[in-house]
């Protein structure tokens, strides 16, 4: 067997191993369990005695000739794979940074902040009531008995004959009240549940009811609230006005409107001419109603007020349709940011 052959063979090969990985099969074909040179080793046993200790010297330098030559390029191929890996991950610093879109508030969200922050600022507590509820804060105690025609006004979606999906945030009015004893300012915002479905109506919208109760209250101060909420929501120089209406749970009952912020009130596209926008309900609480809280309308008066979070924001920002509150087109939402 000529030594210098095998090394030399050995060597040529290490030399062309393109990475580590070839390199130790390259390593493990000489001096692995069933490599050349083990090999070597397993045929002394068919040489003369004599010569056994010789042979087996010139083994033992072949092998550690080989193991300092695999060493040597199993740096060599570590030095290059790293500087080939940092090559591939380098970051040009002087490289424009790569810009992450910011998120914002949704429009429902930040115009719920918003009439909250106003009535706050009226001295208005938040009260949150659950959103399925029973018939009878939904209806009966809001002056709305089973045969009571004011039901057919909203297709509610009922869970039992007891239970349904609220219809109104009005429920909260009873629940407070029920609660605290007068004075009461009293704001509750959340979502509401009716089977309607068009460009200005969902089968699930948000609502905010707004509940005042003390003793001398009175319609004036329904109108100066109003007018409070109108001027911080749409402009300084907005007005409301009130039309007689209907509702069960309060009397007498109106129809708020605003004056068209687009046009001032000279009339537009916006407002269809009239140079006012109905925006809310609202109304005297009635006595019926004070009275099922076990509240007494002889010494106490009170009004409430309800809108659709979706009306307002549609106002506000000019949006045409309910739908795009839900749809969550990009497109539309960015237009939201600061």
């Amino acid at each position: 067997m000529d030594f210098e052959q095998l090394y030399g063979e050995a060597e040529g090969r290490a030399a062309a191993a393109e990475s580590s990985r070839a390199l130790y099969e390259v390593k493990t074909d000489y001096l692995g369990r069933t490599g050349k040179v083990t090999a070597l080793l397993k045929g002394m046993r068919d040489l003369l005695a004599e010569e056994r200790p010789a042979f087996g010297k010139r083994i033992n330098d072949l092998r550690a000739r080989l193991e300092a030559m695999f060493a040597s390029f199993e740096e060599t191929a570590r030095e290059r794979e790293l500087a080939k890996k940092l090559q591939s991950e380098a970051i040009d610093v002087t490289m424009p940074a790569r810009r992450h879109a910011k998120g914002a508030l949704h429009p429902i969200t930040r115009t719920r902040q918003e009439l909250i922050d106003i009535f706050a600022g009226m001295g208005f507590e938040v009260f949150e009531g659950p959103e399925i509820e029973t018939d009878y804060y939904n209806f009966t105690a809001l002056n709305t008995p089973a045969d009571h025609p004011a039901r057919d006004m909203q297709d509610t979606f009922y869970i039992t004959d007891e239970f349904l999906l609220r219809t109104q945030t009005s429920a909260g009015q009873i629940r407070l009240m029920e609660q605290k004893k007068p004075p009461i300012k009293m704001l509750s915002p959340g979502r509401v549940f009716r089977s309607d479905d068009d460009a200005t109506h969902s089968p699930m919208f948000h609502q905010m009811e707004g509940l005042v109760v003390d003793k001398g209250i009175t319609l004036c101060d329904l109108k100066g609230m109003l007018d409070e909420f109108a001027r911080t929501m749409f402009a300084e120089t907005a007005k409301t006005r009130l039309r007689p209406s209907y509702f069960p749970f309060t009397e007498p009952s109106v129809e708020v409107d605003v004056s068209c912020s687009a046009c001032g009130g000279k009339g537009c596209s916006l407002c269809k001419g009239t140079g006012w926008i109905e925006v809310l309900g609202a109304g005297m609480v009635n006595r019926r109603v004070l009275e099922n809280c076990g509240v007494d309308p002889d010494e106490y008066t009170g009004f409430a007020f309800g809108m659709g979070i979706e009306r307002i924001a549609m106002l506000k920002y000019g949006i045409g349709h309910i739908r795009l509150f839900t749809e969550n087109d990009v497109r539309f939402l960015r237009q939201f940011k600061d």
